[in-house]
């Protein structure tokens, strides 16, 4: 059977995907550290190889894995948790699902992909345990704490003081403090609650958020003269950092990015223009001049 031209060119194009998705499972597998998530990413390259197999009936073409994309989503795997980075290519898999529905009257295999397809982002979604997973509670309160009062510290301290210098000088001293207090708060909290998580390593994760994030916002106010603009660059990173975040938990736990980034963002911008009224406030009513 001839295919038509514009057939041909989308099966070969599901081919390679099939093909590349396949070499990243094996690729993980190998890296893999259970005995049970490799076996389940064993089998689904398995599976993907397969669905490889299941085109090239119809084409009747050999085709070559995306080395890049297998190197990209390989790395970002390694570097920001098996669990982000499979979630992350499920999301793509799901756009091939909408593609094969349309070539399913057409090809027969085409339905049973997609149903294998729904199956591995079913087993993906208690595939993992990973620590930094079960530690995001300890990284969201460093990281909300550390934006919300730094931020808000800031906004303050800028016009009261109005030197970026005096401004950063006091936003590096608050913040390590914090860092330091928020990392303390986290180890006894854990060590109160006592369940899985370690407490030491709950109080790290806690702290160098904190103390990762205190660097962000200050460092403006260390490369710029002005104060104001170093505010203005200072909310634009907090924003940065609030988008990225909460981006990496929406994918990783399977929740609306919008929702989360708004309720973040919302309370962070909030703070930050109450403590700037306050530092006008009090500079207004102390009378003090720097």
């Amino acid at each position: 059977m001839t295919l038509a031209d514009d057939l041909r060119e989308q099966m070969l194009a599901h081919q390679r995907g099939e093909i590349t998705e396949s070499v990243i499972y094996k690729r993980l597998a190998a890296e893999a550290t259970s005995a049970q998530n490799r076996r389940i990413l064993e089998d689904i390259a398995g599976d993907e190889l397969r669905h490889y197999q299941a085109w090239r009936s119809h084409t009747q073409q050999d085709v070559k894995p995306d080395r890049l994309g297998v190197f990209f989503h390989y790395w970002i795997s390694r570097i920001f948790g098996l669990t982000f980075g499979l979630k992350w290519m499920e999301r793509q898999e799901r756009r091939a699902q909408a593609k094969y529905k349309l070539l399913s009257a057409q090809i027969s295999e085409a339905q049973e992909i997609i149903a294998d397809e729904s199956k591995h982002e079913a087993e993906l979604l208690q595939l993992l345990d990973e620590e930094r997973l079960r530690y995001v509670g300890s990284i969201v309160l460093g990281l909300n704490d550390a934006l919300v009062e730094l931020t808000g510290g800031l906004a303050g301290l800028t016009f009261a003081l109005r030197s970026a210098r005096l401004v950063a000088l006091s936003g590096l001293i608050v913040g390590l403090a914090a860092a330091l207090s928020m990392a303390a708060s986290g180890y006894l909290s854990t060590k109160a609650e006592k369940g899985e998580k370690a407490p030491l390593k709950s109080a790290v994760y806690t702290g160098a958020t904190y103390v990762v994030t205190v660097i962000l916002l200050v460092l403006p106010y260390l490369v710029l003269g002005n104060p104001y603009v170093a505010l203005a660059c200072t909310l634009i990173a907090a924003m940065l950092i609030v988008a990225a975040f909460n981006y990496y938990i929406s994918v990783a736990r399977d929740e609306s990015f919008r929702r989360l980034f708004l309720e973040m963002a919302g309370v962070c911008l909030g703070v930050s223009a109450l403590s700037f009224a306050i530092g006008y406030a009090a500079r207004a009513l102390l009378g003090i001049e720097v």
